[in-house]
């Protein structure tokens, strides 16, 4: 005797979820891509503070205007008058004196700190945290604290007179310069440290293992692995360095005020000298346009001649 043994049909609800298509994923151009409208509060908040007013300023500059009346306008008269005033060809040299100072001195020390910072040293976060203080204080504070520390009469030099001479640092053009260099470092070395303190915790350990394995020192650990993998974050802190120094005007205000006489007016006092001491507000806007071309060019050089622009991979010196 045989027993026939029959499965029962499946069920209607299961059928029909057997036949049912796996949904579409969200394909990449759907995930991640907000809408113009996210992006519509600062594109506004830009126009208005920044295009705007550089829209302002470009116009300006082909204008006579003291700040009371009605504008003039008076073609190119402003621009050719800066290009012929020595004052202007002085200020253009020392704003770049002082920016190639600021690149040359910082750059270095902000990678020798930074590469510290990101190590694992007894006390490192405590000596960090203390080297980090300038970050806290503004540019015109900072400038205050070195004028009265400076000052040739009360302050430092007048107690180390074997050291300063006759204390006044402000003296000279060599020596004041020398104090806006060790100024501008003193307030800026430390932001561009951060920069390469965090790219240096983001290289991969694997590199550095992979180095012991072959013998390599600390030295050429950091000539072949760190320094090349640092690579965009140098670019970037340059470009911040020129733009900045081709900005200072804070520190030079209060420190010297561009003296003596004219030895230290950079560029961006002097804008400000034209125009809201001699009420040149054309001349004033011109060096203003001319300051925004030139940082903008410089930084465009640098980029290229760097081939930063050129680099898609999210990985540090990787091209």
């Amino acid at each position: 005797m045989t027993t026939k043994i029959t499965s029962a049909p499946p069920a209607a609800g299961l059928r029909k979820e057997s036949r049912r298509r796996p949904a579409a994923s969200p394909s990449v151009s759907q995930v991640g891509r907000p809408g113009f409208a996210w992006a519509l509060p600062a594109a506004v908040f830009f126009a208005l503070f920044a295009i705007v007013p550089l829209i302002m300023v470009a116009v300006l500059s082909f204008m006579s205007w003291d700040g009371i009346g009605s504008p003039q306008w008076v073609g190119t008269d402003n621009w050719s008058r800066l290009m012929d005033d020595p004052v202007m060809l002085q200020s253009i040299w020392l704003t770049l004196l002082l920016t190639a100072l600021g690149v040359v001195v910082q750059t270095p020390l902000s990678i020798l700190l930074g590469v510290w910072a990101a190590g694992h040293q007894r006390n490192r976060a405590v000596l960090s945290v203390i080297y980090f203080i300038p970050l806290l204080l503004s540019a015109t504070a900072v400038s205050v604290l070195w004028r009265a520390l400076l000052d040739p009469n009360f302050g430092i030099p007048a107690d180390a007179t074997w050291l300063f001479g006759d204390g006044n640092l402000f003296g000279e053009q060599a020596t004041a310069i020398g104090v806006l260099a060790f100024v501008s470092t003193w307030q800026f070395t430390p932001f561009h440290t951060l920069i390469y303190q965090g790219a240096a915790r983001a290289i991969p350990q694997v590199l550095y293992q992979a180095a012991e394995i072959d013998g390599a020192g600390r030295y050429r650990q950091f000539f072949h692995i760190t320094l090349p993998q640092l690579r965009n974050s140098m670019i970037t802190s340059m470009i911040l360095m020129i733009v900045g120094g081709l900005t200072t005007f804070e520190t030079v205000l209060i420190l010297t005020q561009g003296g003596p006489g004219t030895d230290t007016t950079i560029s961006a006092y002097y804008m400000y000298d034209k125009a809201f001491k001699g009420f040149d507000f054309g001349a004033g806007s011109a060096i203003a346009l001319a300051l925004v071309v030139a940082a903008t060019i410089i930084s465009l050089v640098v980029v290229k001649v760097s081939g930063y622009d050129k680099m898609r991979s999210t990985m540090e010196g990787v091209s």
